[in-house]
């Protein structure tokens, strides 16, 4: 039984390492900090893939351990304040084309972390409203609650920078 479901989350992981990477991006917005989350995440769920009790909820277990992964970076980079030699460099000044999904990303940053999570996992991972309650181990309707009040503030606040 060990081994298939050992064999069982490699094979899941290998098939959706992309979703992976990029629900991690969306944290990290750093391609070497969402490959170190992903990495830390395969990792503890390979060494603890014995504890899980029911096969079939591979999925929202391994997202549950992507997510605080991603949200355990996010506070330890908070703490990590980079002490930078004073070097003086021309830095070159370019203008960057819009691109409206990084003003998307800006934005979802903006709100609170638990209508981060749910906006993510919801649009970005095309989890159902149930899976994610059981990926951030929270009532249904508080996930409802959360994604609803996140588009309704997204929207005012995109609407706001349009005026």
């Amino acid at each position: 039984m060990r081994q298939e479901v050992y064999d069982q989350m490699t094979r899941y992981i290998i098939e959706n390492q992309n979703s992976f990477y990029r629900l991690a991006f969306s944290y990290a917005r750093n391609k070497e900090d969402a490959l170190d989350i992903v990495q830390n995440a395969v990792c503890k769920a390979l060494d603890h893939c014995e504890s899980l009790r029911n096969a079939d909820a591979v999925k929202t277990w391994f997202y549950r351990i992507l997510v605080n992964e991603s949200n355990y970076f996010l506070r330890k980079s908070k703490r990590e304040i980079p002490v930078e030699e004073e070097v003086y460099m021309e830095i070159p000044y370019y203008e960057r084309k819009y691109e409206p999904a990084d003003d998307l990303y800006d934005e979802i940053s903006h709100l609170e972390p638990e209508m981060q999570n749910v906006i993510k996992l919801r649009f970005f991972e095309e989890l159902s409203l149930k899976e994610i309650a059981e990926v951030t181990d929270t009532n249904l309707n508080t996930v409802k609650a959360r994604l609803y009040r996140g588009l309704k503030l997204l929207r005012e606040n995109i609407e706001e920078v349009n005026l």
